[in-house]
């Protein structure tokens, strides 16, 4: 086992933050050539400092994605913010699908991500909605996630010549960024007036209306077996307590991927893989942050809320929520197609399956 390396401090604007055991190997095909636990907390301090992952984490209610043996070792999933902390490290309320609360990590300063890098937090996970106010998204999240026999060209695809125009048409002003896997997430800033379950339905409009436009390349079906090779839209991901990776999160991939803003002009050619903690840092410095000013463009969901009602009266009613989930008002059966038993009834009212 390798000897740990002597504990040292860092200083984050004024506040010091312990950085334990620097030179352990993260990354190991990067190795000590950007692969330390230094290179990953030494990212989170510079893009702290400079503001844009501030941007994306201040005042949410962030879960950590921790990996403290490394990219190769087991995963904690925090979602408690721990008993034993710094003062400077924040909590907020929120509230769980099945009624019970707790208390999340509420970044506020640049030490706090730090800190929380140093627990070996590889991916800062936030809510869509900014303390106190945990009811009420300001955020809609559309999470393009590529299936089996497709890849990052089909995402993009369906992200610049599907999503895109709908936005645009709608009003809306989407803020793209890579996922740091294989998928396109698109954040659309919103009034937060609305709770977690008008704001999953208009999502799952949008994904009605973009599988409408291309049928062939796109799919919001909740079941895998329905979805073919195409694009398929979470819109789960808008459910309480679902997260994604925050802008600017590193993810556990073997080169250390980042979840990278982009314009909409930079998805046309952006390589996913390009987008690393050794180079996301001078990419902002020198052309800025293209979600620094996503909270001024928020707006209200009533466009989305009628096509809802549209949907609805056709027919097109709610869809599956996580297993995990209670059970919801107007939810379908949570039943996959190739398993739904056909039934009927008889003459007496008695159910009858086939």
């Amino acid at each position: 086992m390798p000897s740990r390396s002597p504990a040292e401090e860092l200083d984050v604007d004024g506040v010091a933050v312990r950085l334990s055991n620097p030179d352990k190997i993260y990354f190991p095909e990067l190795g000590e050539n950007g692969g330390r636990k230094r290179d990953l907390v030494g990212y989170y301090r510079e893009m702290a400092l400079q503001g844009a992952i501030m941007t994306a984490l201040r005042d949410r209610p962030t879960f950590l994605q921790r990996f403290p043996e490394g990219v190769e070792g087991e995963e904690i999933y925090q979602k408690h913010i721990a008993k034993k902390r710094p003062d400077h490290v924040q909590s907020t309320h929120i509230v769980f699908p099945s009624g019970r609360t707790g208390d999340a990590i509420k970044p506020t300063i640049p030490a706090d991500v730090v800190w929380g890098a140093n627990l070996g937090t590889f991916t800062f996970h936030s809510w869509p909605t900014v303390d106190p106010d945990n009811e009420h998204p300001d955020q809609l999240r559309i999470d393009l996630d590529p299936q089996p026999g497709t890849d990052f060209d089909d995402v993009r695809r369906v992200a610049i010549e599907v999503l895109a125009p709908l936005l645009e048409e709608l009003g809306y002003k989407g803020f793209p960024k890579t996922s740091g896997g294989r998928g396109i997430h698109v954040f659309v800033p919103i009034e937060p007036k609305w709770d977690f379950i008008a704001t999953r339905r208009a999502v799952i409009a949008i994904a009605r209306e973009m599988e409408r436009r291309d049928p062939e390349g796109v799919t919001p079906a909740w079941w895998k077996e329905e979805r073919g090779e195409r694009i398929f839209i979470d819109y789960n991901q808008n459910a309480r307590d679902r997260t994604m990776a925050s802008p600017y999160s590193a993810r556990r991939s073997p080169n250390a991927r980042v979840s990278t803003p982009v314009t909409w002009d930079e998805l046309a050619d952006v390589d996913p893989d390009d987008c690393t903690i050794a180079t996301v840092p001078d990419l902002v410095a020198r052309r800025g942050d293209p979600m620094d000013d996503i909270a001024d463009h928020r707006r209200g969901i009533e466009p989305l809320l009628e096509m809802v009602q549209r949907d609805d009266e056709n027919g097109l009613g709610d869809m599956p929520y996580p297993p995990s989930y209670p059970k919801m008002p107007g939810e379908p059966p949570r039943v996959q197609p190739s398993k739904k038993v056909a039934a009927h009834w008889d003459e007496k009212g008695n159910r009858i399956e086939d």
